[in-house]
């Protein structure tokens, strides 16, 4: 079954070191299954707080999003991220 993450920045704190964690978690990729769906795209909020972007990730299961999640590259760029910006991250599977 599909799984998906949702990555979504509430509010930046350091634009440079949120440039790092990106260039971090691209690299972090590596061989994992991952399709990118979007990524911080226009934002057109209906409904709850406003977000500045929003990612979202699609995995062939909520295992193989979680290794990715969990492996020691996405950790340390995670690292970078909790230091750049306030983030909500959410992880669910598909029908």
């Amino acid at each position: 079954m599909p799984a998906y993450a949702i990555f979504i920045r509430n509010k930046t704190h350091d634009a440079d070191l949120l440039k790092a964690y990106g260039q971090k978690a691209a690299g972090a990729r590596g061989d994992h299954p991952l399709t990118a769906l979007a990524a911080y795209g226009p934002i057109e909020t209906l409904e709850g707080d406003e977000a500045e972007g929003v990612v979202l990730l699609q995995f062939p299961s909520m295992e193989a999003g979680k290794a990715w999640y969990d492996s020691q590259a996405y950790q340390d760029a995670k690292d970078i991220r909790l230091k750049a910006a306030d983030y909500r991250v959410l992880f669910f599977e598909g029908l």
